[in-house]
């Protein structure tokens, strides 16, 4: 059973960047689809960026296409989420979560992190 940490939140000005990062402990890395949701307070859990195993393909949420990029490397166990041109309504707990196959549906993942504060002021 994998196991995931997410780190790299904080505090930033609108414009500014952040790169997330989600270490996973466990065997079988490779095999797993990697989520990144995120959730805004009174505001349902969303899909953010998912990655294949293989890194092949990439999804987005329309939100944040062109200013988030999804990458992993599977030598050190890892997917990132870099997010460029922030702004004040991506303000929110990042996830990052494990999977069988790539979807943005949050119940076909079935290992999540803690969580990481993003807040973006404006």
């Amino acid at each position: 059973q994998v196991q995931l940490a997410e780190s790299g939140g904080g505090l930033v000005q609108a414009g500014g960047s952040l790169r997330l990062s989600c270490a996973a402990s466990g065997r079988r890395f490779t095999t797993y689809a990697m989520g990144w949701f995120r959730q805004a307070p009174g505001k349902e859990r969303e899909f953010v960026s998912a990655i294949t195993g293989s890194g092949g393909r990439i999804m987005y949420a329309d939100s944040v296409k062109g200013r988030y990029t999804i990458s992993r490397d599977n030598a050190k166990g890892t997917v990132f989420l870099q997010m460029n041109s922030l702004k004040p309504e991506d303000t929110a707990v990042y996830y990052c979560a494990a999977g069988l196959l790539i979807q943005s549906g949050a119940s076909g993942y079935h290992t999540w992190g803690q969580g990481t504060q993003v807040t973006v002021s404006s």
